[in-house]
């Protein structure tokens, strides 16, 4: 059941599989959760469009982060609704650290000891908190969202980011 409600919100997002290589089956399943969860529940409001439901295509173009909106109709015939271009240098530390950290955790998940394993999946979700608020900074003015839907698509953001 879709928590979706009104027109605010994202029916369907595609990432640039120019963008993207294959990752380890982690980051594939990371990233087919972050797409189901995204599509079954999300605020996402381009700032002064009201003719959502939306489509997302996520890419990185010249090391940028490229969100290509548009409105989804039933007919087929989706309106561009706009392009927004952002730098991926505030996001670079974040996500740099977010890999090694999620890199540790699956590693512990097969030897370490629960306590272990809790630890450092609370800096992982920290890290993964911070590069959403990042993202929410980032599309300020721009697109209004959630912070759960910022953390799906900064898992996305990584996904993307992750060259295979």
């Amino acid at each position: 059941m879709s928590g979706n409600t009104g027109r605010n919100h994202l029916t369907e997002i595609t990432l640039d599989e120019a963008s993207i290589g294959r990752g380890s089956p982690d980051i594939e399943h990371e990233r087919a959760i972050a797409i189901y969860d995204l599509i079954e529940e999300n605020h996402f409001n381009p700032v002064d469009d009201e003719r959502g439901p939306y489509k997302l295509r996520l890419s990185i173009v010249e090391s940028r982060l490229v969100f290509d909106i548009a409105t989804a109709t039933d007919t087929g015939t989706d309106e561009p609704v706009a392009t927004h271009i952002l730098s991926l240098t505030p996001f670079r530390k974040v996500i740099k650290d977010y890999f090694l950290i999620c890199e540790s955790y699956y590693e512990a998940i097969k030897t370490a000891s629960p306590s272990q394993i809790e630890a450092i999946d609370m800096g992982r979700r920290g890290l993964h908190n911070e590069g959403s608020t990042v993202l929410m900074d980032r599309l300020g003015g721009k697109i209004a969202l959630d912070l759960d839907t910022a953390r799906r698509l900064f898992t996305l953001i990584c996904v993307l980011h992750w060259k295979g």
